[in-house]
């Protein structure tokens, strides 16, 4: 059974925008129940009730027939090695297969790297939808777009005119893997 943290993973030189609301659908582990485009907020972890006995969260759902709320949690950089920490103790392994959260850089070439963490209880991500502005991008020469960067179709493409050169992202991929 896959442990309940869970990494998107995508390409290219880009960063996410912070304080934004993310898409994903999810699935439950127990059957064949989807729910497709659920959207949080990762930066607004959802008021408690008085007695709710699952941690702070960012999304909670319940499944048909559940007694239970199934919950998605957004992690921070502590929170992430934090996760792995436990892991490592819980299964003797861990922390090496995938890196915290982090921006792509041009660097990276083609690579998938995580850019976001989530700890998913009773549900499972499974896609990833971009809204179109969840990502900001920085040219070579420095120039940043953080506004209308739209990979909702796969591709985006810009103008930096200070530095003459085009920048753009094209063919967008994400995967999602548990860890």
């Amino acid at each position: 059974m896959p442990m309940p943290m869970t990494m998107p993973m995508l390409q290219y030189p880009f960063s996410s925008v912070k304080n934004t609301n993310l898409c994903f659908s999810v699935r439950n582990p127990q059957s064949d129940e989807t729910r497709d485009k659920i959207v949080f907020d990762p930066s607004e972890a959802l008021e408690q009730d008085d007695g709710d006995r699952e941690p702070p969260h960012h999304f909670k759902l319940k499944w048909e027939g559940s007694k239970k709320f199934s919950t998605l949690i957004a992690l921070d950089e502590e929170g992430v090695k934090s996760a792995f920490k436990k892991l490592k103790k819980k299964k003797g392994k861990g922390g090496g297969e995938v890196d915290v959260p982090r921006d792509v850089t041009s660097d990276d070439s083609g690579d998938y790297v995580p850019v976001f963490a989530m700890e998913c209880r009773g549900m499972e991500p499974y896609a990833f939808h971009p809204l179109g502005n969840e990502f900001r991008v920085v040219s070579e020469g420095g120039a940043v777009f953080d506004e209308d960067v739209d990979l909702s179709d796969g591709d985006w493409g810009e103008y930096d005119e200070e530095n003459d050169a085009a920048v753009g992202v094209n063919e967008f991929e994400s995967k999602i893997i548990a860890v």
